[in-house]
C-alpha cells in the first residue's frame, strides 16, 4: 500500500500544507503504509525545500525510516517506513 499527497493545489498556503503533510504522515503509521509518496512539483524547489525541512523535524524523523528524493522526478519525494 502506497499513500499518496500532491500538494499542487495547496502550494500557497501554509497552515494547509503544514496540516496535509502532518495528516499523511499520521494516516501512514495509523494503517502501517510501507511508504509514502510527497508531491510537491518541480517550480522553484520552495515547497519541497519545506517539505524535507518538516520531514526533519524531531517529532516528525522518529516516525519514519528514510526520505528519499526521487532521482528521476525532481518533483517526487518518498517517505519509506519500517513495521
Amino acid at each position: 500500500m502506497k499513500l499518496k499527497l500532491d500538494l499542487h493545489d495547496i502550494y500557497n498556503r501554509g497552515d494547509d500544507i503544514e496540516r496535509a503533510l502532518r495528516s499523511i504522515i499520521d494516516e501512514a503509521v495509523r494503517k502501517k503504509a510501507p511508504l509514502v509518496e510527497i508531491i510537491p512539483g518541480k517550480g522553484s524547489g520552495q515547497l519541497k525545500k519545506r517539505v524535507l525541512r518538516f520531514l526533519d523535524q524531531k517529532e516528525i524523523k522518529g516516525l519514519y525510516h528514510r526520505v528519499e528524493k526521487d532521482s528521476k522526478n525532481f518533483g517526487r519525494v518518498f517517505v519509506h517506513f519500517r513495521w
